[in-house]
């Protein structure tokens, strides 16, 4: 049946996914199969003890042998699905000893990860292949949930706790995740992308912040320009979610012809948007506020990398 649950399920991109699927299947069959046992004899004796003038129903008082199976068996079944849950709860409730552990932030609407040697990111995770890995989780706002549907892992994140997932993967490639609590109006928008990388990829990212980054700046790539790797990190570390580049107006000031223009801000002076005030507003966003706007937006000191704040400011220039 690994066509059925293809079709169900998404890939399975973890040893975890693996039992997870299967303890859901069995779970599935079991269901269909008591709902046929009591679902066919219901429309049977329906129909077979139906209404007829001048029948007289004998009158039954009860059936000891079925009593105690229909009261033992279910009482059975329930306690061996109890202990199955169980013992994968406690398999994987406690992380292996050398797993690589993460940190992960949540906070309305985006995810922030820290890694052992102090590098972070925000909606964007790369981990080793064939290796656990854990996330030690907590929130800095409301109530989140890490969900990573093709790991078959999912947890909340709790204000003021640290919770705690693990898993080992297996499938190179890119697989999302998701906010799956809902946490306010841009709940929808808190998602980002979970890379499983090869070793060397791996060891390559966290020296570079990704293998694109290194082919353009090695000349790999020509195609691309700086501003379009600058689009491709305000896509991916949650930029897009308080800055729009049409002009309209979000949570956060538009980025369409900012560049170079005079900014007003909320102390009642005026700033040239140049390339040290839009780094600084990356860095210290608290410095320089826009007039009009709340001081909201958190610091990206330590989370983005030289190339990934250089592409940054040649996207904004680019938004004439």
């Amino acid at each position: 049946m690994d066509w059925l649950r293809a079709w169900m399920m998404p890939p399975q991109g973890s040893e975890f996914a693996k039992e997870i699927d299967f303890v859901y299947m069995a779970l599935f069959w079991m269901s269909v199969l008591l709902f046929l046992m009591i679902a066919i004899p219901s429309v049977y004796f329906a129909w077979r003890y139906r209404y007829k003038p001048g029948r007289v129903t004998p009158h039954q008082t009860h059936n000891t042998t079925l009593e105690v199976i229909w009261t033992v068996g279910p009482l059975l079944l329930c306690v061996g699905i109890f202990f199955w849950g169980l013992n994968g709860w406690m398999k994987y409730s406690v992380a292996p000893g050398e797993s690589m552990e993460i940190s992960v932030t949540a906070k309305q609407w985006l995810w922030q990860f820290e890694y052992p040697d102090g590098s972070r990111t925000i909606n964007d995770i790369h981990v080793p292949v064939n290796k656990p890995v854990k996330f030690t989780m907590t929130s800095e706002d409301v109530l989140h949930d890490f969900y990573v549907p093709d790991m078959r892992v999912k947890h909340d994140i709790i204000p003021g706790r640290y919770t705690q997932i693990w898993f080992t993967p297996t499938v190179l490639g890119p697989h999302n995740f998701t906010c799956a609590e809902y946490c306010g109006k841009d709940h929808s928008g808190m998602k980002g992308n979970l890379t499983v990388d090869n070793d060397a990829d791996f060891a390559k990212w966290m020296e570079t912040g990704g293998t694109e980054w290194e082919d353009y700046f090695n000349g790999k790539d020509p195609k691309k320009t700086p501003a379009d790797w600058g689009k491709i990190t305000y896509e991916r570390v949650g930029c897009n979610s308080c800055h729009t580049t049409d002009g309209t107006k979000s949570k956060g000031p538009s980025w369409k012809g900012v560049y170079g223009s005079m900014v007003q801000l909320n102390n009642g002076t005026s700033v040239l948007a140049d390339e040290a005030y839009i780094r600084e507003s990356m860095m210290q966003p608290q410095a320089k506020v826009v007039k009009g706007f709340d001081p909201i937006m958190p610091t990206f000191q330590g989370l983005l990398k030289p190339n990934q704040a250089n592409g940054l400011v040649a996207y904004i220039e680019s938004l004439k």
